[in-house]
């Protein structure tokens, strides 16, 4: 017969793999690889950190308001070997994204290139499986 300890890890560890497992996902499980965004505007904030660098960004809309738009990159350790640092970006610095939105219709989008006020494109990351190579 098996233990009360036995049992309890049993039930316990596969409960505590399927909440790590949560909090990542899949491309298709929260963007739309069919719908495609091409964004403009001043950076307004970045956050590096696991498992994904996110942008946030102010777009201009053709009436003169802007809409905030915040979208995933990829890990900060690939990112950095690919040259990126934290300073890639600075607050302010305007930039054009392109990627997918969600598809949930919030303004989120996975990108897959930043393009660099100063003409550079860096690749972001993207974990859509079809971008050919752009985010790896």
């Amino acid at each position: 017969m098996p233990s009360r300890l036995g049992v309890f890890l049993a039930f316990l560890g596969p409960l505590v793999f399927s909440v790590s497992l949560a909090g990542h996902h899949s491309f298709a499980a929260q963007f739309d690889g069919d719908k495609p965004v091409t964004l403009k505007g001043p950076v307004t904030k970045v956050e590096w950190r696991n498992p994904h660098i996110w942008v946030y960004l102010d777009v201009r809309n053709a009436d003169g308001t802007t809409t905030p738009w915040e979208c995933e990159g990829g890990a900060p350790n690939a990112l950095t070997r690919q040259g990126w640092t934290r300073n890639t970006f600075t607050l302010g610095q305007e930039i054009i994204v392109e990627g997918w939105r969600a598809r949930d219709g919030t303004n989120t989008c996975n990108a897959r290139t930043w393009r660099l006020g100063d003409g550079r494109q860096v690749l972001a990351g993207s974990s859509n499986p079809t971008a050919g190579g752009a985010g790896r």
